[in-house]
């Protein structure tokens, strides 16, 4: 059976809604009341062992553990930002709704921080390799890809209130996370203004936040701190063309989708630097500064070559997803929709962006997609995961299809 991609998209927003948007994550294996009330909650490795043992199982035991399925703020930006692009396309009264109902639901899951700026987390307790974040914590990448769907709002409705919120969050990223400075004009933002460390792909979350709302109000400050975090991570690439998952030796390794989210941001940040604020939102007199042209040569010439070691490494013909560069194993959905995304937003760079997006999608619709319109976790050697991760694999799908159908109507996307 043939799905297209408008099918598609239509099933998986039927199912996503019917389900309110909430549902299990790889990751919420901690909020089980099971594990909560025993001691092994205050142990490091119960922790990690726990969440792994949820993550890469074939069943699904979170109901017998009593994992409350819920709602998680970056899925429901992810979501917004579907509705969003659905909206640029069709511009009806009901995209209107749908897109504006989901960034209330975004708005509603807002945290404080403790410098009083706007901010997002996770809705479980995280246990990484170095930190522990309880349910709450203020983190970098919800709250980027939350200020990413209020910056496309304020842009879509021409509404100031959204970009406003998403201004907040540039304080949150200035005056909350934790800064490792590189030399005089580079910057590396923290995950969290609980740690220290130094992940590519969240460092760069943040200076798109930075340059994307400097971009728009005219804001030299944001621009400059924006333009730091892109030449901390531009000036760390590996000389194959990759980069790892951060600055410190244990996160040498790369990946499929933290290597789209660096090649996303760092597109974007370019194209934020490269146009003129817009005067509804300017908050200043004077014009945004431009990158340097020696750096705009010297990023853009680190995004082809890291897009070509992207698109060698991380896939086969027929637009199978790698999880590693040197591993067929294990393929999944997050990774085909940060994937799929990253080419509507490299177009510019690759006139196949889009035809391979497709690729990708239809691999998908054959080894992932059921019947009902979700789609699972993980392809593995000898099984598959079906369990469908609300944030992980339908948020992303959502996402990829709404921004691949939207691109493919360039006359009516107003992107």
């Amino acid at each position: 059976m043939v799905i297209d991609l408008k099918t598609a998209h239509r099933d998986l927003w039927r199912w996503c809604r019917a389900h309110d948007f909430a549902g299990d994550d790889p990751y919420d294996a901690l909020n089980s009341r099971l594990l909560q009330a025993t001691p092994l909650k205050h142990s490091r490795i119960a922790r990690l062992v726990w969440t792994q043992l949820f993550k890469r199982s074939p069943l699904n035991w979170r109901r017998l553990a009593l994992v409350p399925a819920e709602r998680n703020p970056k899925g429901t930006a992810l979501f917004a930002l579907s509705a969003l692009a659905d909206y640029r396309r069709l511009r009806t009264v009901e995209a209107d709704t749908d897109a504006c109902v989901l960034l209330d639901d975004l708005l509603a899951a807002r945290l404080t921080s403790r410098s009083g700026a706007v901010c997002w987390g996770y809705n479980f307790d995280w246990q990484s390799r170095s930190f522990f974040a309880p349910r709450g914590t203020p983190t970098v990448v919800p709250t980027a890809f939350a200020a990413r769907a209020l910056v496309e709002a304020a842009r879509a409705f021409g509404d100031k209130s959204y970009l406003q919120t998403a201004r907040s969050a540039c304080d949150f990223i200035m005056s909350d996370l934790n800064c490792t400075e590189g030399s005089d004009d580079e910057v590396c933002f923290s995950y969290s203004p609980l740690d220290r460390t130094r992940v590519f792909n969240a460092s760069l979350l943040a200076g798109e936040v930075l340059a994307s709302v400097g971009g728009l109000t005219g804001e030299n400050e944001l621009v400059d701190w924006g333009t730091r975090a892109a030449r901390y991570v531009v000036r760390r690439q590996s000389e194959d063309g990759s980069w790892g998952y951060g600055a410190d030796d244990y996160q040498s390794w790369s990946d499929n989708f933290h290597t789209a989210f660096v090649l996303s941001s760092l597109s974007r940040i370019i194209r934020a630097l490269t146009v003129e604020p817009q005067k509804e939102f300017t908050t200043e007199t004077q014009s945004t500064q431009r990158l340097p042209r020696e750096f705009v040569s010297e990023a853009e010439s680190a995004l082809r070559r890291g897009y070509e070691f992207w698109r060698e490494r991380f896939f086969l013909a027929n637009g199978w997803p790698k999880y590693f560069p040197d591993r067929l194993y294990p393929a999944d959905a997050h990774s085909a929709g940060a994937a799929m995304v990253a080419l509507t937003e490299l177009q510019w760079l690759d006139p196949g962006a889009l035809e391979f997006a497709e690729e990708i999608a239809c691999w998908a619709f054959e080894n992932l997609r059921d019947p009902r319109g979700f789609f699972y976790y993980q392809r593995r050697r000898f099984y598959t995961v079906r369990t469908p991760y609300m944030r992980w694999s339908q948020a992303w799908m959502m996402y990829a299809l709404s921004r691949l159908i939207e691109c493919q109507n360039p006359d009516t996307s107003g992107y």
